[in-house]
């Protein structure tokens, strides 16, 4: 099964994000709980976490912006 690691909606007001920083690499198997990427808003810096274990496979750049609800990556589980 693929799951779809998407921007996440932090405030009533966010539309994007930039991904600031890729905590793990391509190709890793992760766990649920595992921090993935640093996300960066106007307001805010905060930490993804996996929802679930599985290997990731990294779609989004670090540094490039994207909308919330955008795939960044996906787990195969």
């Amino acid at each position: 099964m693929i799951s779809r690691i998407k921007i996440p909606k932090l405030g009533m007001s966010m539309q994007e994000g930039t991904i600031a920083e890729w905590h793990v690499a391509d190709g890793d198997t992760v766990e649920a709980g595992q921090v993935l990427y640093t996300i960066e808003t106007d307001k805010v810096q905060n930490e993804v976490t996996s929802p679930l274990g599985g290997v990731i496979t990294l779609i989004a750049v670090e540094g490039q912006t994207y909308a919330v609800g955008e795939i960044v990556a996906e787990l195969k589980n």
